[in-house]
């Protein structure tokens, strides 16, 4: 089922499907990822101010993160289910303006469980956010530049986490933590004027057009899909929440910073690599990430606690890792045809979880069998993951067709 053939209303106009790339709309997208990952990020950078500003512990405060998580779990799949036939546009600005909304009651809250409601919404909103920005890229352009228009949008995944984040923590620092996130809602006022001034509006689905959860989780290719992101994003999640006590068993400890600039740097040399390649390189892109991952795994596991190999490893680990978001959601979108929305939201779902259980899983290992311990779990899940995708060969991660 292709994503343009059976729902005539619902196609862009000549315009945006000439070979004209919509950038500045696609730029709005990328925005919009740009202050989500701000959003959810940034109180682990400003955890201690913050838990001290609301006379909580910083074990206390770091469940604003949980928080946010929790609210795209448990929302993502039913709100998108529910919001099939609202019109693209509107719903959109609802997630922006909700971001708005919240980052804005986080910034006047001295209530620790008022804030843990406002990143619950928060949460929310990030859910309905994701499951949108892919499926909207692709109707923007035509077939063979949707991968491209993918790129453009999840660069604001890297460029938040490698320069927002760092600079959000600084101001966090200088001028306050209410100041910062008084600055993001700001930023989502003058987002709302962009999208209004660049980014079209598509029609959403009728009711004997939309497909189920069932349906559409069972569509050829799309399990394969959400079980390459489940798996892939668990392995990177589970080292990259406990890198600190990674790097510190190779004397690292305080160089943290240096090792996650490299990481961020690499991140988004990979994006930009992806960008390039992705609209005839999707499957191949996947596999060569899978791969790179890895031989970091295997590398790290066995040369772990030398300096070299880890700053090394994890530059290596910010390029495998960088474009994945473009390409699960990718593939995804691709898969799933008209259905991309829901596709979007099971796979954001996908995502979620395995944050959560990297961080319950490398608890466990780090109390257990300590960090040395990490890499070898990689590999395996790598291992699963590569095969799943190898096999996907006719849906889910299909080589490009000829132009």
């Amino acid at each position: 089922m292709s994503s343009t053939s059976t729902i005539p209303d619902a196609l862009p106009s000549s315009e945006s499907r000439s070979d004209r790339f919509p950038m500045s709309g696609l730029l709005a997208l990328g925005m919009a990822a740009f202050i989500t990952v701000l959003t959810e990020a940034l109180p682990a950078g400003l955890l201690t101010r913050m838990s001290v500003d609301l006379g909580v512990s910083e074990a206390m405060a770091g469940q604003l993160v949980t928080l946010y998580a929790l609210g795209t779990l448990v929302t993502a799949i039913p709100l998108t289910a529910a919001t099939q036939s609202w019109r693209r546009r509107p719903l959109l600005l609802v997630a922006i303006l909700g971001f708005s909304f919240v980052n804005t009651l986080t910034t006047v809250s001295t209530n620790f469980i008022l804030t843990l409601a406002a990143r619950f919404l928060a949460g929310v909103f990030a859910g309905l956010l994701w499951s949108l920005v892919a499926g909207y890229a692709v109707r923007m352009v035509p077939e063979h530049q949707k991968g491209r228009a993918m790129a453009v949008v999840m660069a604001g995944i890297p460029v938040a986490l490698s320069l927002g984040i760092p600079a959000g923590t600084f101001l966090g620092a200088a001028l306050g933590w209410r100041f910062t996130f008084g600055i993001m809602s700001v930023l989502t006022f003058v987002l709302v004027g962009w999208v209004l001034a660049k980014v079209p509006d598509f029609p959403g689905q009728r009711a004997d057009q939309q497909l189920s959860l069932l349906k559409v989780s069972t569509l050829p290719g799309v399990p394969s899909v959400l079980f390459v992101t489940l798996a892939y994003v668990l392995a990177h999640n589970t080292l990259y929440t406990y890198i600190a006590p990674f790097v510190a068993n190779a004397g690292l400890a305080g160089q943290l910073d240096r090792v996650l600039l490299v990481f961020g740097l690499a991140a988004l040399v990979s994006i930009w690599g992806v960008g390039v390649w992705i609209d005839r390189w999707l499957r191949e892109l996947v596999l060569v990430s899978t791969a790179l991952f890895a031989l970091v795994s295997v590398a790290l596991g066995l040369w772990g606690g030398v300096p070299a190999v880890v700053y090394g490893g994890v530059g290596a680990w910010g390029l495998a890792f960088g474009g994945v978001a473009t390409l699960f959601q990718t593939a995804s979108a691709k898969t799933a045809g008209e259905a991309a929305d829901v596709a979007q939201s099971m796979l954001v779902t996908a995502w979620n979880i395995a944050i959560a259980g990297g961080g319950v899983i490398g608890g466990v290992l780090l109390e257990t069998l300590g960090v040395t311990s990490f890499p070898w779990l990689l590999v395996g899940l790598l291992l699963l993951t590569g095969g799943v995708a190898w096999r996907a060969k006719r849906h889910g991660f299909a080589p490009a067709s000829p132009r």
